[in-house]
């Protein structure tokens, strides 16, 4: 195996996929059978200023070269080679946000990552509009705010685009984005793969009275299907990536896509009738749909995979921060004592200390709400913890409590789409750090939506690996060769996964908890208005 990988690096026909994900840049090198053969990562975060959570684009810049720099260094560990010539790239980031750039190429206003909350006004106009849903962290929507902002910058747009979409552009100078995450900027026409120019044309009637020099179309980028020539990394571009030099241009680019993109791909989840969950920092479900739903929902978001088709998306803005926050609490009070305590051993001991827990959580709440949650209608959050007096308080069903509450404001907006629209799934695959210990997560899950919950082998690797293999798609697919096809056959054939079905008795547990959950949400609105 060692000698492949090899032979692999040293002929340029390794494969690269790096994923821009809330708070860690991760790079996954694959070989010629799609197994990850090198990984660099950089930790980094967003941050909170003027009431905008954003990145610097010096953080974007430093943080892809620490990377790349990690992962070139593991290609040495391993192999004793330098990295010099890549097959295939392909980026892909957090969705939706908002990056607009004016003629020469400048940021015109700091990034806002899909984690704002602060389109409310136009998304209320939008969605009647376009009778279709507009999610507050969608591209179009931070424009239009922008807009009824009189925010300056808007007039001398000359490129609006997403996190992944602005570091393709750098690297290639190709204006484009993969329809997956394309989908989270703009509503997708699905006959056609790009924009819905009925509503690009209703927008520009929308603002025509503000008399700006361009129209949306102008200033949006082109969309590419998975699969499709997305250019190449440029002497340019390399040097961005690897500033020492060493990376030689040329490698092919595939489109840029999502996070929700990859990991769909990561999943096995293009297909129809086929769903995934990926549960970190966030939290979100993707169902591939098999007809159209019923009505607009605001609390489902309808985007595509990375071919094109239809999907029915429920995305929460909060996960596992909160959980992760009390983790580390319990870790300071180890080290209190002098103790030091393997972190993944201590989530693993405290995520199984739940399932000894009461189903229903015996008496306890809690609000992961690090920010605003638009699926229970929150603009901003407050991370709430609380239980009656008479509780059954003990470790079991604090933990318990803490992964409820990660998934809760997903139950809600899931109930919607598989109990109300009657939406049917032959299989729903978890991934993501909160099924890194096996059984909990996707037990958890399985209670959640009552239906099984798969989790892959390779569901570990995540969203860069996803990108990985769709960079991988651009380089062998062949003729008339469907996305799900060659995953099919060529990557997933023959790989191991568990399954986990709901347990009737967890099913009624978070049945409960969740009725409790919704009917105590005046508290988590008082702690957003009262604590500051």
């Amino acid at each position: 195996m060692k000698e492949t990988s090899k032979a692999a690096i040293e002929a340029g026909k390794t494969i690269l996929g790096v994923e821009f994900g809330s708070t860690r840049i991760k790079a996954v090198l694959i070989d010629e059978t799609h197994a990850p053969i090198a990984m660099g990562a950089w930790d980094w975060e967003n941050r909170l200023e003027d009431g905008i959570w954003t990145y610097h684009l010096e953080d974007v810049w430093n943080g892809f070269q620490g990377c790349y720099r990690a992962l070139a260094q593991d290609v040495w560990q391993k192999y004793h080679l330098k990295l010099q010539k890549i097959g295939a790239i392909g980026i892909s980031g957090m969705m939706h946000g908002y990056m607009p750039f004016d003629k020469d190429g400048k940021l015109l206003a700091p990034f806002r990552t899909w984690r704002n909350t602060i389109t409310e006004q136009a998304c209320k106009k939008l969605i009647p509009v376009f009778d279709f849903n507009i999610p507050q962290r969608w591209s179009i929507a931070h424009l239009y705010q922008a807009i009824l902002d009189q925010e300056e910058h808007v007039r001398d747009i000359d490129y609006l685009t997403t996190l992944a979409g602005y570091i393709h552009w750098k690297l290639t100078g190709r204006r484009v984005l993969g329809v997956g995450e394309a989908s989270g900027m703009f509503p997708i026409d699905s006959d056609t793969c790009s924009f819905h120019q009925g509503m690009v044309r209703q927008f520009d009637e929308l603002v025509a009275d503000q008399g700006y020099p361009w129209k949306l179309g102008e200033i949006l980028p082109e969309v590419l299907r998975a699969g499709e020539d997305a250019g190449t990394l440029t002497k340019e571009g390399a040097l961005l990536l690897d500033p020492t030099g060493t990376l030689q241009a040329g490698s092919l680019m595939c489109p840029p896509e999502g996070d929700a993109g990859t990991g769909m791909v990561a999943t096995n989840s293009v297909g129809v009738r086929t769903g995934n969950v990926s549960a970190g920092t966030s939290i979100f479900a993707m169902v591939v749909l098999e007809k159209p739903l019923s009505k607009v929902y605001e609390e489902i978001d309808m985007v595509t995979t990375p071919d094109g088709l239809p999907v029915a998306m429920v995305h929460c803005n909060n996960c596992t921060s909160d959980l992760n926050a009390w983790v580390n609490l319990f870790q300071e009070f180890a080290a209190s004592f002098g103790m030091s305590v393997d972190r993944d051993e201590l989530f693993g001991t405290l995520y199984r200390k739940a399932l000894e827990a009461d189903r229903d959580c015996g008496g306890l709440m809690a609000y992961n709400y690090y920010s605003g949650e638009p699926i229970t209608g929150f603009d901003a959050g407050r991370p709430l913890f609380v239980r009656t007096p008479d509780a059954k308080f003990n470790l079991a069903n604090f933990m318990r409590t803490h992964l409820y509450s990660a998934l809760a404001s997903l139950k809600i907006g899931l109930d919607i789409l598989m109990r109300q629209e009657q939406v049917s799934v032959d299989s729903i695959t978890g991934h993501g750090g909160l099924f890194r210990t096996p059984v909990v997560g996707q037990a958890m899950l399985a209670a959640a939506i009552n239906a099984p919950v798969t989790v892959m082998d390779t569901a570990g690797e995540g969203g860069p690996w996803g990108q990985a293999v769709l960079a991988a798609y651009r380089l062998e697919r062949k003729d008339g060769e469907g996305l799900a096809d060659y995953l099919n056959e060529r990557i997933f054939a023959g790989q191991a996964g568990t399954t986990i079905s709901p347990d009737p008795a967890d099913v009624a547990g978070f049945d409960a908890f969740i009725e409790k959950y919704k009917a105590c949400l005046p508290s988590e609105r008082g702690a957003v208005e009262n604590l500051d």
